[in-house]
């Protein structure tokens, strides 16, 4: 993402103004951090299958280098996506909670409203979340987001971390028993890599990160009972 205040040391999270120098003929030499004296971004070495499998595992270091030290500009496409997919979860189940065989109600079932329907819940619970996240660290916080662009660079790292609920999709066709357990952990994943987003991004306390999370949970959990209590199946 590479933004604000440009590279990022992956190890002591100090600025750093390079992460390389280019002595021509194909010669690199990885900066060394004034800091720490150890290399600013050792993953510029590494495969790419390398440093997902160490964002997997959460990982300081490749959050950092993901988040500060590369150009990653696919936010909003992977939100619209991860939307979609949750989206189709939720049809999915919308359709199985039904039990009447009527084919006029399959039909209707069917329709393109059902799931437009639900992919503008799932966008409102996102925002919900992001919301109260956003409060809760303004209110704790407020110098940690105090321009425009640490609002932007934050909402980038949430949404870039939120790439685990496209694991919804492969639980849903390779359906078994253990299915709502995957569920319950793909969610337990996807909040683990908001919290550590939020860390590396504004260099926050676990303590805090947290409270921060369980915000956004309250308010998105909130748009949920607001829906059930219309009566409509979210």
């Amino acid at each position: 993402m590479g933004e604000p205040g440009g590279y990022r040391c992956v190890e002591c999270n100090r600025e750093a103004p390079e992460l390389y120098r280019d002595y021509q003929r194909g010669v690199l030499r990885i900066a060394i951090c004034k800091s720490c004296q150890k290399p600013v971004d050792k993953y510029i070495e590494y495969d790419p299958v390398i440093i997902l499998i160490n964002a997997i595992l959460c990982k300081t270091q490749a959050y950092r280098h993901i988040l500060f030290n590369t150009q990653i500009n696919i936010h909003g496409k992977l939100c619209i996506f991860c939307l979609l997919c949750e989206a189709y979860l939720r049809w999915l189940q919308l359709q199985d909670s039904s039990q009447n065989t009527d084919p006029d109600d399959l039909i209707r079932y069917a329709k393109e409203w059902d799931f437009y329907r639900m992919f503008g819940i799932a966008s409102l619970e996102q925002t919900a979340f992001l919301v109260g996240i956003f409060t809760a660290l303004w209110l704790a916080r407020p110098e940690s987001l105090k321009t425009k662009s640490d609002f932007i660079f934050l909402l980038k790292a949430l949404l870039l971390s939120s790439y685990g609920k496209l694991l919804l999709i492969p639980a849903v066709i390779w359906e078994h028993d253990y299915t709502p357990l995957c569920l319950k952990l793909i969610k337990v994943f996807v909040l683990t890599s908001n919290s550590q987003a939020i860390r590396v991004t504004l260099n926050l306390s676990q303590t805090l990160t947290l409270l921060a999370i369980l915000s956004g949970l309250i308010l998105e959990n909130g748009i949920v009972y607001f829906f059930q209590r219309m009566g409509w199946n979210v």
